[in-house]
């Protein structure tokens, strides 16, 4: 584990935006969207709708990843 996050670009209502999350969550994260046969920019489209405007989309997403895993155990 690095340890360290990677910046990637993602599509959100047309408007490229990038996030950064540690290889792991990325990782997850693409799982998830496979599992569930979305687009990843689909999904973080999701997340972005329904998070608190305060709280950044990196942070959503690995909460959103940590209650996704929760679930499934």
């Amino acid at each position: 584990m690095s340890g360290r996050p990677e910046k990637h670009s993602l599509t959100l209502k047309g408007h490229r935006t990038s996030v950064s999350l540690e290889t792991e969550f990325w990782r997850e994260f693409r799982r998830i969207a496979t599992h569930r046969g979305q687009p990843i920019n689909a999904l973080a489209a999701e997340i972005d709708a329904a998070r608190d405007p305060e709280v950044g989309l990196a942070s959503s997403i690995r909460v959103f990843i940590l209650n996704e895993l929760l679930q499934n155990t």
